[in-house]
């Protein structure tokens, strides 16, 4: 049997132009990045499709500096110019992966449109405080060039191109899932990957050149999770369970893995930061747990469940059990802590992975849920008696939803937490953020000894905005960060 083997290999591109004078954007090294500037901004997707508010979605930029008089608020918002996107994950043009060239340069930031189609191109640069529209990809030239539809995860590559994952086809079928891969300024080129190696499902992704690898997940079925979610679609295949493992840069599917009951819908993946690291996880939503990959010493890829979380029995839901749902994970710059959060249950957990195979828990808070005090939902323990977990109110709020989306401080020492996962998924769990707004919520983190608590002088309230609540998700600092860039 194929042992786990970590090669060391020398510093490449993967076929990649001019990474050889520094220069470019981000930093030349994962631990350098951590010495970088502390964030002062954020950049938010702010969602009004799917919430009965007939206005275009738009761009939050946040103040996060805490000597700023407009510390934590919303300081601008830039609409999109259609109604009906779903804005839901961003990424940027130009990251760390292009550090060495100095013609590259950290401009865009790519908001892919999940419903619509539609991917914007946000100039960040002129002025980082209010961004402006630079163009958009039309979805019917996307269709019709490459038959990809439903845009989802944008990564830089470092040849100045940029890649994104697609769900479906125009219809919604997962059948017809892909990537689309787009030129430096966002001319659509064609589907990255070879005729016939089309992935089962499609979702998120992350490239590793040193390994010659890039590995994707699987959500479902545009036609399935657009409707909400319903238990029915996974038994009937309409939901994923397999990674995709390709070439890179060759776009042919290596490897089927199949991860089977223990890894229902994979959604989040990454690689160590760490170049050479032949090693990463993803975080399994359904089935609530954290799967680690890592290669075999005959080139294959093999994986492991390294942290569970257990289904809590319940009174008053919709099931007898609930379970976590593994929603966002991220790892720290320096591959010493995985952070992951429980949409449902509705905590955050620290783990230290410095022994990958054995993540340790230092730190867990809960910052919602369903099983908070005060909600009819309460979980049942062994011994048949009730509970719910206290959660804490922030700045005199109480906390709604769910933690969903995370991002780390370069630093590794705050933990910025959204609540919003998709509109219509939203409305079905936690109906009371299409009423009352998404907030967003910073954790400090403790580096040495683990542990997190919560900051009670930070609290964006998407409740309060102009043309009524907004659904806040994915987050974003103008210079890039841990789940932006990618080292090679």
């Amino acid at each position: 049997m194929a042992t786990e083997t970590e090669v060391v290999a020398p510093v490449s591109n993967g076929g990649s132009k001019g990474c050889c004078k520094y220069g470019g954007p981000g930093y030349a090294t994962p631990l350098a990045a951590m010495s970088g500037p502390s964030e002062k901004l954020i950049y938010v997707t702010a969602v009004y499709t799917g919430t009965g508010i007939d206005k275009p979605d738009y761009l939050a930029t946040v103040d996060v500096d805490p000597s700023s008089p407009s510390y934590s608020s919303v300081i601008h918002r830039l609409p999109m110019p259609f109604v009906g996107d779903e804005l839901h994950h961003s990424g940027w043009n130009s990251c760390s992966s292009c550090h060495g060239d100095a013609s590259a340069d950290r401009r865009y930031l790519v908001l892919p449109s999940l419903i619509s189609g539609r991917i914007y191109a946000i100039d960040t640069k002129e002025n980082p405080r209010a961004p402006s529209l630079y163009k958009y990809v039309d979805p019917k030239e996307i269709a019709d060039k490459t038959g990809l539809a439903f845009p989802h995860t944008a990564h830089c590559l470092a040849t100045g191109e940029i890649l994104v994952s697609c769900l479906g086809d125009e219809e919604g079928n997962a059948k017809g899932n892909g990537f689309l891969l787009l030129d430096s300024d966002f001319n659509i080129k064609n589907r990255w990957e070879k005729p016939g190696h089309s992935p089962l499902f499609g979702y998120d992704f992350w490239y590793q050149p040193r390994h010659k690898t890039m590995i994707s997940t699987s959500w479902g079925a545009p036609k399935a999770f657009s409707k909400g979610f319903n238990l029915q679609h996974v038994a009937d295949g309409l939901y994923g369970s397999h990674l995709h493992v390709y070439s890179w840069p060759g776009g042919e599917m290596k490897q089927l893995i199949d991860l089977g009951p223990t890894g229902l819908l994979p959604l989040e993946i990454r690689f160590l930061h760490e170049p050479s690291k032949d090693t990463g996880f993803v975080g399994s939503a359904l089935s609530s747990n954290m799967i680690r990959f890592f290669k075999n010493s005959d080139e294959t890829w093999n994986h492991e469940v390294v942290i569970s979380v257990k289904p809590l029995k319940v009174e008053n839901w919709i099931l007898p059990e609930m379970p976590g749902l593994i929603t966002d994970f991220l790892i720290s710059l320096d591959d010493r802590f995985i952070y992951f959060v429980n949409w449902l249950h509705g905590d955050v957990r620290q783990y230290n992975i410095e022994d990958p195979k054995n993540p340790v828990l230092t730190g867990q808070i809960w910052v919602g849920g369903l099983l908070q005090k005060g909600s009819p939902v309460k979980a049942v323990g062994e011994d048949g008696n009730t509970f719910q977990f206290d959660v804490p109110q922030i700045k005199g709020n109480s906390l709604r939803g769910g933690p969903q989306m995370i991002q780390l401080s370069l630093d590794g020492k705050r933990l910025y937490a959204t609540n919003s996962l998709f509109s219509s998924w939203d409305r079905q769990f936690y109906p009371e953020i299409m009423e009352k707004g998404s907030h967003i919520i910073q954790i400090d983190v403790d580096t040495d000894k683990g542990g997190l608590t919560i900051n009670p002088d930070f609290f964006v309230d998407f409740g309060n905005e102009p043309d009524g609540p907004a659904l806040a998700h994915e987050m974003r600092y103008p210079g890039g960060d841990c789940t932006s860039d990618i080292w090679i």
